[in-house]
């Protein structure tokens, strides 16, 4: 069996197709598109331009999987919809113009469905899940394999960038108010944790993608080596984040490491890095799972 999935995110909008043979799952071709649905949302509401974007994309993946004669196909969305005003009203319009039925999924859900996705990757019987989205972040934290707690932040590298960048790179002072700010939220959610030590951290989703294709690039670190140490964030933020002029050697690496990510991946990692230590994350690994992959076996393998 086949089956599609369309995951219309903050920042990107996804399709995956998945062949399914005796309950195991064997991932057979992606695509994306880069829209930034949460660049379209002024003062809390979509706009009328997001709903047209997201529904090109969707008709666009729709007309696809008809024409591979694929009719399994689920649909989902996440924050930029999910904490629109109008978010009852912006994806009744996308349903109504493609024909696709759209879930709107919970800050909750996002997490246990992240979770569900990354357990089989995750090497360590105790630790923290991290997906930082394009509006929104979510933190899982596990023991025994088991989720204890989880959480969803209203913050994401897309919404930030929006927010607070006015050039494709943070200035040192855009930098200082994005951390500033990220910094209250953080530390609100952190003090009504159980004091931790020696965290390793899971990383999801684009932000730590990027961050860790540009950690191997900085640091000379295998391609299959996904690990990053948490002290090193806050050189790679420093290192980029400068009023002096972007030296060539450095710009290039930032091109073959984030080509779709170079305006969100600096809003992302300063986020990355408050979390992280804020958690006393000594290290992240990146996985490649995620939300999708969750979905997939939370609410279709298990139907």
């Amino acid at each position: 069996m086949l089956q599609a999935m369309i995951d219309i995110g903050s920042n990107t909008i996804r399709m995956a197709v998945y062949e399914i043979k005796d309950n195991h799952t064997t991932q057979v071709m992606k695509r994306k598109h880069t829209v930034g649905l949460s660049a379209y949302v002024k003062d809390g509401v979509m706009q009328e331009e997001g709903v047209r974007r997201a529904a090109e994309v969707v008709s666009e993946y729709r007309d696809f999987l008809a024409g591979m004669g694929v009719g399994n196909v689920v649909a989902f969305t996440t924050a930029a919809l999910r904490n629109a005003k109008n978010s009852a009203e912006a994806v009744k319009a996308i349903e109504e113009r493609t024909g696709v039925p759209i879930r709107v999924i919970s800050g909750e859900e996002e997490a246990a469905f992240d979770f569900a996705g990354a357990i089989h990757d995750l090497a360590a019987d105790n630790g923290v899940i991290l997906d930082i989205g394009g509006g929104s972040t979510e933190i899982v934290l596990y023991r025994a394999h088991r989720v204890t707690r989880k959480w969803s932040l209203p913050y994401g590298s897309l919404s930030l960038k929006v927010s607070y960048v006015h050039g494709l790179l943070p200035t040192p002072q855009e930098a200082e108010e994005i951390r500033k700010d990220v910094a209250k939220a953080v530390e609100i959610f952190c003090c009504k944790l159980p004091p931790m030590h020696d965290v390793v951290a899971c990383g999801l989703g684009g932000t730590f993608k990027s961050a860790c294709a540009l950690y191997q690039k900085m640091y000379s670190t295998a391609e299959d080596d996904t690990r990053m140490e948490q002290r090193r964030f806050r050189e790679m933020i420093a290192h980029y984040v400068s009023d002096a002029p972007l030296k060539e050697e450095d710009a290039v690496r930032l091109m073959l490491a984030a080509p779709d990510r170079i305006h969100t991946l600096l809003p992302g990692l300063i986020l990355a890095d408050e979390l992280t230590s804020e958690l006393n994350c000594k290290e992240v690994v990146y996985s490649d799972s995620g939300v999708r992959e969750g979905y997939l076996y939370s609410e279709i393998l298990r139907a």
